[in-house]
C-alpha cells in the first residue's frame, strides 16, 4: 500500500521507515497485535493525482482488547495508476499520555518484597517473570551474568532449591521519570540449610 519512496512515522516506534525493508518489519512487530483501526475524524483535501487526509483514528488490539488513538496523515499519489502512500505520519494524542505518577522511597522498597515473596513460592519461573524484558542479572551466587529470560530462570531453578529468604539491610534509593533504582546490602537466609548470604545489591 506504500508508494516506492515512502516515508512512515509509526505510532508505536521511535524509527522512521523509509523504504520498504524497514516498513515490513514495522509492521510484523505490530501486526502480531492483530489491530483493527476505526476513523474517529478526517479532513481530505484533493489536488492532482495527489489527496491528503488527515484525521484522528483508532486502534483496538485484537490480543488483548486495548485501544490506542492516534492523530494521522496520509499523503496519497498515484503511482502505476495506483493510490499508494507516500508519507504516513501517526502519532499517539498527546492528551493521552499517561504522566507519570511519582513513586515514593517506600514504594521502590516494597517492589523488593514483591520479588522476595515470588522467591517464597520456589517457582523460578515466577521469580524470573518480575523481570523487564531486557534485564540483565549479576546474580550473588553464580559468576555468569543473565541477560535472557531463560538464562535468569535457569539461575533460579538451583538458587530456589537453597530456599532463600530476603532482608534488606541498607537501602538507598534514586527516583526519576519512569525509572527508579534501590542499591544496597541485603542478607538472605537459606531455609534449606541456615546458611546465610550477605551481599550488595
Amino acid at each position: 500500500r506504500y508508494a516506492k519512496n515512502a516515508v512512515l512515522l509509526p505510532t508505536v516506534s521511535d524509527t522512521p521507515r523509509t523504504d520498504y525493508d524497514s516498513i515490513k518489519d514495522y509492521f510484523d512487530a505490530f501486526l502480531t497485535k492483530k489491530p483493527q483501526g476505526e476513523i474517529v475524524q478526517s479532513f481530505v483535501k484533493i489536488g492532482s493525482n495527489w489527496a491528503q487526509d488527515n484525521g484522528i483514528y483508532e486502534f483496538t488490539m485484537g490480543v488483548d482488547g486495548s485501544k490506542v488513538m492516534a492523530r494521522y496523515t496520509y499523503f496519497y499519489i498515484k503511482e502505476d495508476g495506483k493510490w499508494k502512500i507516500l508519507h504516513h505520519h501517526s502519532s499517539i494524542m498527546p492528551e493521552r499520555i499517561a504522566v507519570a505518577t511519582p513513586i515514593t522511597e517506600q514504594e521502590v522498597r516494597n517492589l523488593f518484597y514483591l520479588w522476595n515473596d515470588a522467591l517464597a513460592t520456589l517457582d523460578p519461573e515466577v521469580v524470573a517473570s518480575r523481570y523487564a524484558k531486557d534485564a540483565v542479572l549479576l546474580p550473588t551466587v553464580s559468576d555468569v551474568p543473565r541477560d535472557t529470560n531463560e538464562k535468569i530462570t535457569d539461575y533460579f531453578v538451583n538458587f530456589c532449591q537453597l530456599q532463600p529468604q530476603g532482608e534488606i539491610l541498607e537501602s538507598f534509593v534514586q527516583i526519576g521519570t519512569n525509572w527508579c533504582k534501590d542499591s544496597g546490602i541485603y542478607e538472605f537466609t537459606m531455609g534449606a540449610t541456615g546458611k546465610k548470604v550477605k551481599a550488595r545489591y
